[in-house]
């Protein structure tokens, strides 16, 4: 429909500033939802409820939304299922066993950091594993904890979002092909998201930054005063776990591989041309399936704990796919609102096309940083910056990547952030001492990011 003016901004301002104020993505963005229905029916109530409720059930219609809730649905089964089975705790005890290899203090660092890299399956998953595995490790050398908190944080997002291979990549994708379906965009969803991956510089720059900080033993501001902990290997580690660390790693093979080979079935031999939601939920129900034959014929678990866990995990997950299905519903509304052509009449008279992959990072970046959530970020700022970039001709493989690399560096340094919290306290560390000693590091990443897509805006242009 035509736009509103500035209506159509003040809606999405409006669901930053409920995120800001509530802490809550899924009330600000029912509530940003409920605001642009009423607006579109002229504000009539009951009208408007009718038809939130039918355009939240009309999402269903479409097969690649139902099998991208499904997805996530099913990752938390999986990360509950290894859990449960003990393979992470297996995982963790074989590390330590074989600690002699990383039995120093840049060794003990690289751990954390490789164990950030290789688990990209969920942020959450990779910080809690990675600061459990290598603290005692860290203690034992002399690193202090706030050190590790970093390692540990600066390797979760940045990696799940380099990564795709999980439920990150299934809301940016649901994000990007709600774009292309709307005719907002063009191309496709899968390829678009992965050509993304080279413009999320803030992921690179960060991910590139942490390693020479592990190998130079880089002390920036406060993190200089950190000091290491007693180390008490008794109290740390449980040796007495005789599970294998296959029950963690398989699983995770067998997700991480079927995703491509899905890709290339359901591309008919071109894996450029598969379908993305459609691979991903072969991917884990194939993987569901491994682990039935794994765990349950192999006496890891019994046939009714594997369902046990399995719902719980499926539990665990329906917040998330509570956002993902409600940022599809906002995505649709700031299109029937106009808010992107608005904006675009603002900006294409005051403001250079150049800024554009700029603003958008900044941008992106306060939302996350207030809201304490990269995943509501994409939601909100992923449909506009589409938009302005099909309006300005922009590369939408670039503001893609702008909109990630600022909702995770806003993510990064948010002490309400998710990633930021479970990092402190699988580290060890005092939470307010691990996101000032951060701070730092990722102000440095930051303005270098800045810098890059006021470079890119100007060739680009």
């Amino acid at each position: 429909m035509e736009n509103l003016g500035v209506i159509s901004i003040l809606i999405p301002l409006f669901i930053i500033i409920m995120a800001i104020i509530t802490k809550d993505v899924v009330v600000s963005l029912l509530s940003g939802i409920f605001l642009a229905e009423l607006v579109l029916h002229s504000f009539h109530p009951l009208e408007s409820i009718v038809a939130l409720l039918d355009a939240f059930v009309g999402l269903f219609a479409e097969g690649w939304i139902t099998k991208t809730a499904l997805f996530a649905l099913l990752v938390g089964a999986i990360i509950k299922l290894i859990s449960d089975a003990g393979g992470v705790k297996g995982f963790i005890n074989y590390l330590n066993r074989e600690h002699k290899h990383v039995d120093s203090k840049k060794g003990s660092l690289l751990l954390a950091y490789v164990l950030g890299v290789v688990i990209f399956i969920e942020s959450s998953i990779t910080a809690l594993v990675a600061g459990t595995v290598a603290r005692p490790l860290c203690d034992k050398n002399g690193v202090s904890r706030e050190k590790l908190a970093f390692v540990c944080d600066s390797t979760s997002a940045p990696i799940c979002a380099l990564i795709p291979f999980n439920a990150w990549g299934a809301l940016l994708l649901g994000l990007i092909v709600t774009a292309i379906d709307s005719s907002v965009i063009e191309g496709n969803g899968v390829v678009l998201l992965m050509e993304s991956i080279v413009f999320n510089f803030y992921s690179w720059l960060m991910v590139l930054f942490v390693l020479l900080v592990i190998l130079f033993d880089i002390d920036i501001g406060p993190m200089k005063s950190a000091r290491p902990h007693k180390f008490d290997l008794k109290k740390e580690v449980d040796y007495f776990s005789d599970k294998s660390p296959l029950l963690m790693v398989l699983p995770l093979v067998v997700l991480v591989w079927m995703v491509p080979i899905s890709l290339y079935y359901t591309g008919h031999g071109d894996i450029r041309n598969g379908s993305g939601s459609t691979s991903v939920f072969y991917s884990v129900v194939v993987t569901l399936g491994f682990i039935y034959l794994y765990y349950v014929w192999g006496g890891h678990l019994k046939h009714k704990e594997y369902f046990k866990s399995l719902y719980a995990g499926i539990s665990d997950m329906i917040p998330i796919v509570l956002i993902l299905l409600l940022a599809f519903l906002i995505g649709d509304m700031i299109k029937l609102l106009g808010t992107a052509n608005y904006l675009a009449e603002i900006m294409s008279g005051n403001i250079p096309p150049m800024l554009v992959p700029f603003l958008i990072f900044i941008v992106s970046a306060l939302t996350s940083f207030s809201t304490g959530t990269s995943w509501g970020t994409f939601s909100i700022m992923m449909p506009i910056a589409l938009a302005l970039g099909a309006t300005f001709d922009m590369h939408t493989p670039l503001m893609i990547g702008a909109v990630v690399s600022g909702g995770i560096f806003g993510d990064h340094v948010s002490p309400i952030s998710d990633t930021t919290i479970i990092s402190s306290m699988a580290s060890g560390c005092e939470h307010i001492e691990h996101v000032r000693t951060q701070m730092p590091y990722a102000l440095i990443i930051a303005g270098i990011t800045s810098i890059i897509y006021l470079f890119i805006g100007w060739y680009v242009v």
